[in-house]
C-alpha cells in the first residue's frame, strides 16, 4: 500500500474516502474481500476463485492481514496450513462490496445481470440503497444530505466544507430531516398539490408532516380533489414548518 498512499495529496489525508481507498482501493483487495465474504478461507480456494499468480495472492493477503481485514490462523497442523479468516473489521465492509456490486448491476438490466443480492430464506432479490441509521431516509440525494468538517477537522477542511455548506443553503436546499416533498408523498398524507403548487413549498414541508398538516390539507381540498388555489392553502405547509 504504499505506493498507492504516496500517490495520495497532503490535504486527504485527513479525509475517510482516501484513507479507506488506501486500504480496499486495490482491485485484487476487492475480489478477495467478496470471495471470503462467500465463504472461501483457503490460499487454493483464492487461487483458483480469481485466476492470479501465486506470488500476486501472496502479497494481497499479507497486506490484508497486515490492514486488519483478515486473521491468518492454521486449520491443521501435519504440515501445518493457514486459512484467512474475516475480523471484525474485515466484517463491517460488507455494505461497501454490496453497495458497489449494487451500483454495478444497476446499469445493467435484469436478464444481464450474472450476480443478484437476494433474502437468503425466500430466495428473493433485494434492492440495496444507504439509509440514514436513524430516520431510515435514503441518503442519495447529495443535495439533501451533504459532508460537513467533523471535530477533529483542519482549518482548510472546516473552510472547505463551511463555503460549500453556504453555497448550498444559498440555493435554498432542504436540510437533512425536511427534504422536500414529492406530489406522490404529498398524496399519500391527503396534501394534494398540481406541479406549479409543488415547486412553490417544495423544501418547506417536512418530510414527515404533523397530523395538523395532514389534517387541514385534506379539509382545505376543493370538491374536485385538487389543493385549492388560495394564499391560505398554499401558506398552509409554510404556517407548519416548525411543528414537526
Amino acid at each position: 500500500m504504499v505506493a498507492l498512499a504516496s500517490r495520495i495529496r497532503l490535504e486527504d489525508r485527513e479525509c475517510p474516502l482516501s484513507t479507506t481507498v488506501e486500504h480496499v482501493g486495490e482491485w485484487w483487495t476487492l475480489l478477495i474481500l467478496h470471495d471470503a465474504f462467500d465463504g472461501y478461507t483457503r490460499f487454493d480456494q483464492f487461487q483458483e476463485s480469481l485466476g492470479i499468480s501465486s506470488s500476486m495472492l501472496t502479497t494481497r493477503l499479507k497486506t490484508l492481514v497486515a490492514d486488519g481485514l483478515l486473521e491468518r490462523q492454521p486449520y491443521q497442523t501435519s504440515p501445518v496450513r493457514h486459512e484467512y479468516v474475516l475480523t471484525e473489521l474485515g466484517r463491517s465492509l460488507r455494505p461497501v462490496i454490496v453497495a458497489l456490486a449494487a451500483w454495478g448491476n444497476a446499469r445493467l438490466t435484469a436478464a444481464e445481470r450474472s450476480m443478484i443480492l437476494v433474502d437468503a430464506h425466500s430466495g428473493e432479490e433485494v434492492e440495496p440503497v444507504v439509509v440514514d441509521a436513524k430516520t431510515g431516509r435514503r441518503l442519495d440525494d447529495s443535495t439533501a444530505y451533504v459532508f460537513a468538517a467533523g471535530p477533529a477537522a483542519s482549518d482548510a477542511m472546516r473552510s472547505r466544507y463551511a463555503a460549500r455548506l453556504s453555497h448550498s443553503r444559498g440555493r435554498g436546499v432542504s436540510p437533512p430531516g425536511r427534504a422536500s416533498y414529492s406530489l406522490e408523498q404529498g398524496r399519500e398524507h391527503g396534501l394534494h398539490l398540481t406541479a406549479s403548487q409543488h415547486r412553490l413549498v417544495a423544501g418547506v414541508i417536512p418530510a414527515n408532516p404533523p397530523k395538523s398538516l395532514r389534517t387541514e390539507s385534506s379539509e382545505a381540498r376543493s370538491n374536485t380533489g385538487r389543493f385549492q388555489e388560495s394564499p391560505s392553502a398554499l401558506m398552509l405547509a409554510r404556517r407548519n414548518i416548525g411543528a414537526s
